[in-house]
């Protein structure tokens, strides 16, 4: 409907206008001077920048439009701001509608002020004025007023019909705006039509002021534009956040069917591309990352970078709009970031929370997003909706985790040994260290607790270097007292991408004059495959130093067959979910006989875990050369309990009636 008006208001003014009389009136220098100066003006806005960073740009055409109209008339003033509008379009290349609409609005806008400023100063709405320009300064100042007041209203309701806010809501929010910005230009205008009688060497004087204007806005601009956004990634800040989303509250009003949401999104694991890497590498991909979310957000949404490897996005819409762009952010990751010759895959965790089902303010959807994302990280879910239960469970979690870092440095860790032995002599082979945490108020915290909280804060190092310690300290004393057993240590899937890791074992075991060989790390298919190429550095040079590697947990992850040839696994932990049953589940035993027969094919150690009765073992014995580990055979104890059992050790023997005897072992 404005386009509509816009093109009849333009056709009725142009086809009115007696060009004749415009060109040939006495100031026409001074009009063709005010004509280049507003199209000028058109093309070369000022950016402006709103509270909260929202960047605007404010044509500098108005003041020489409105001059324009006292010296040369409605059709004059019309015409060249339909050109410089135009003009304004093609060069940044907007859509046909769009600049269907900036023609209609401003010329619109002229068309009333030329109304308002006409019928005050007493002359005809489309002739040139017969009186000096100066004359009516009062008159011109309100028809300015007037344009401004059409553009502003014009722009809001169009605001308010896109974003479906009310229009009462979009006009307060342009009307400061409009009034601050646009009383000094008014004030231009009116100055230039009164000096526009003593020619264009007097209009010239006006450009300075205007270029002066124009540097020290863009400098204001750029400093605020700074304040409000990430100088990496160009996305807007913490403090921009905040600002949309109290925006997009507003704009919301009072009733709501779902809406605004938050997706919050951290990288998973970017420490370790820091770290391997260095910064720049990094950085360039917090910029990359940053240039996918804004490609994949949806109309309305904004886009920020909070800091370190975590992004915001600011949903206008409701709870399925919002996880669905959680979606399209986790898949616009799935392509490979090119950082110089290096292809890097990253992935990411996103956490949801919309209004008003998870809060009616913008802090409140803030902190339920952060425990959403705190809950995707650690249950390994790559997108987690907000549930009142999470944050129940996050606060436990916190302290749980800052009792952890104290447990550290106090000594309320410590390490308990599972022996395991081979099933065809009997003989205790090897140990599996695990960690244990007395907490002095709690009590004993499962290693299931703990242990997620650790992988997931970075704690997980610091966890593993006092286990790897205490382990192959204990592992020197059994070795000086003449038992060569072997030791095995578990590895997170974090520490695969910890390419100093080698150099870590290798100072620990040249500290504790172990040999290389006596030591097993162990690594679960799913840690192998969730960054195949740096586990296979990370897994190479851990072998190169002689050091055993284990696949744990064997058959409960994404089993490949082409990983145990490419990465020369040394050891099989059949997992218990599969030894325990093969008594009555013959399914189970299938399963269990054929990798035990492929793994002693490859030439591979067997470890069957989760032995929990004496048939288990029986039926072991015959499936081949393996090593048991479970309740039955031996519990994680203390290094000077399973001394005890060593000292009295009788072995795993098989007596003519065919049950087990296990001797001190049982009792264990």
């Amino acid at each position: 409907m404005i386009g509509a008006l816009g093109i009849a208001g333009v056709a009725f003014v142009l086809t009115g206008t007696s060009w004749s009389d415009v060109v040939d009136q006495p100031l026409l220098g001074s009009a063709v001077f005010l004509a280049v100066a507003a199209i000028f003006g058109e093309v070369k806005p000022i950016r402006l920048i709103r509270e909260g960073g929202e960047e605007r740009t404010l044509s500098t055409s108005a003041p020489f439009i409105l001059a324009l109209l006292a010296v040369s008339g409605v059709g004059a003033a019309v015409l060249v701001q339909v050109i410089a509008s135009l003009l304004d379009d093609i060069l940044h290349r907007r859509p046909w509608q769009k600049s269907l609409f900036n023609i209609s609005q401003y010329a619109l806008s002229v068309v009333a002020a030329g109304a308002v400023y006409t019928w005050l100063a007493g002359i005809p709405f489309l002739g040139v004025s017969t009186i000096g320009p100066g004359d009516s300064i009062g008159a011109l100042l309100v028809a300015g007023t007037a344009m401004v007041a059409v553009n502003w209203f014009l722009v809001a309701g169009v605001v308010s019909l896109a974003t479906s806010q009310p229009l009462s809501l979009a006009l307060r929010e342009e009307s400061w705006h409009a009034f601050v910005t646009h009383i000094v230009l008014l004030t231009i205008g009116g100055i230039a039509a009164d000096v526009a009688a003593d020619g264009v060497a007097t209009l010239a004087l006006l450009v300075p002021p205007v270029i002066a204007a124009h540097l020290f806005t863009a400098s204001a601009a750029r400093h605020a534009h700074d304040a409000t956004h990430d100088s990496l990634t160009g996305l807007g800040n913490r403090g921009h956040l905040y600002y949309q989303l109290e925006h997009a509250f507003d704009s919301s009003g009072p009733v709501r069917l779902g809406g605004p949401g938050l997706v919050l999104v951290d990288l998973d694991h970017f420490k370790d591309f820091n770290d391997t890497l260095g910064h720049p590498v990094g950085d360039e991909i917090l910029r990359q990352v940053g240039a996918r979310l804004l490609e994949i957000a949806p109309e309305g949404a904004s886009v920020h970078r909070l800091g370190g490897d975590e992004f915001a996005v600011v949903v206008r819409g409701d709870l399925a709009q919002t996880r669905q762009v959680a979606r399209d952010v986790l898949a616009s990751l799935d392509a490979p970031v090119h950082v110089e010759s290096l292809e890097l895959l990253v992935r990411a965790s996103a956490g949801v929370a919309v209004a008003p089902l998870h809060g009616d303010d913008g802090e409140t959807l803030m902190k339920n997003a952060d425990i959403a994302l705190y809950h995707a990280k650690l249950e390994r879910d790559r997108i987690s909706t907000f549930s009142q239960e999470f944050d129940i469970n996050t606060v436990e979690r916190l302290r749980l985790l800052a009792d952890l870092r104290t447990a550290l440095d106090t000594g309320e860790l410590h390490v308990v040994y599972q022996p395991q032995y081979d099933l065809t002599d009997g003989r205790a082979v090897a140990v599996e260290a695990l960690v244990r945490w007395r907490h002095p108020e709690r009590g004993p915290v499962r290693a299931d607790e703990f242990i997620p909280l650790a992988e997931n804060s970075g704690l997980i190092f610091p966890v593993t270097a006092f286990v790897l310690e205490t382990a192959l300290a204990q592992l020197a004393r059994w070795h000086a007292s003449g038992r060569n057993l072997r030791m095995s240590v578990n590895l997170s899937a974090r520490h695969l991408s910890d390419q100093g890791l080698p150099q870590q074992v290798a100072a620990a075991l040249t500290r504790h004059g172990v040999p290389a060989s006596s030591l097993v790390l162990e690594v679960t298919e799913t840690a192998i495959l969730s960054d195949p190429a740096r586990a296979d550095l990370v897994l190479h040079a851990l072998r190169r130093l002689g050091v055993s590697i284990a696949i744990d947990d064997y058959g409960t992850g994404n089993a490949s067959l082409s990983y145990l040839r490419r990465l020369e696994i040394d050891e099989l932990k059949i997992d218990r979910s599969f030894v325990s049953n093969i008594g009555a589940d013959h399914h189970d035993l299938i399963i269990v006989r054929s990798t035990i027969a492929l793994a002693l094919a490859l030439d591979l150690r067997v470890v069957a875990e989760g032995i929990e009765d004496a048939e288990t073992v029986t039926a072991l014995r015959g499936l081949g050369h393996v090593i048991g580990q479970g309740y039955h055979l031996g519990r994680p104890v203390e290094a000077s309990a399973l001394d005890r059992v060593f000292g009295t050790e009788q072995g795993v023997a098989t007596a003519e009636s065919g049950e087990p005897t296990t001797g001190p072992i049982r009792s264990v």
